[in-house]
């Protein structure tokens, strides 16, 4: 009988506009999401200027490439999920790596929190880290850049 109440649900979130239905009847609880991961972008500022205003610093600096070039010898360490990344085990504990820290393979460099499952993120090879490209908090996407080490 509970069976065709959740069949019910499902029908009824597939034919909304709703992404998620969480419930609990007869003792027994159910979420039922219609798609996994929903990210909300923000929208970007944009600088508008007027055509008979004068050209100021503003536009060489708009001229500047958008991501320095990559150090040839640096090895990227991409994300293997979405989720939150943390640079330490607690807001209260130091890092697990800075910029210039020697790592050996194995080593933990951050946690990714996905699903509420904290996942600690090891370095796959031996060298040092020469940059952090993200932030402590921040969302991560699947494949992107979170160190770059050079190898030793």
């Amino acid at each position: 009988m509970w069976q065709n109440k959740l069949k019910e649900i499902i029908y009824i979130l597939e034919n909304s506009d709703v992404n998620e239905i969480d419930v609990s009847f007869w003792g027994r609880r159910f979420r039922v999401v219609k798609s996994a991961g929903v990210s909300v972008m923000e929208k970007p500022q944009v600088e508008t200027t007027s055509l008979n205003a004068p050209l100021s610093d503003k536009s060489s600096e708009l001229s500047k490439p958008i991501s320095e070039p990559v150090d040839s010898n640096s090895k990227e360490v991409l994300s293997p999920m979405p989720g939150t990344f943390y640079s330490a085990p607690s807001p209260e504990a130091d890092p697990f790596v800075k910029v210039g820290d020697s790592v050996k393979k194995g080593d933990t460099l951050c946690i990714i929190e996905a699903m509420k499952i904290m996942n600690e993120i090891e370095a796959e090879s031996s060298g040092t880290i020469s940059e952090i490209v993200i932030n402590n908090g921040e969302p991560v996407e699947y494949n992107q850049p979170l160190f770059k080490i050079k190898p030793s």
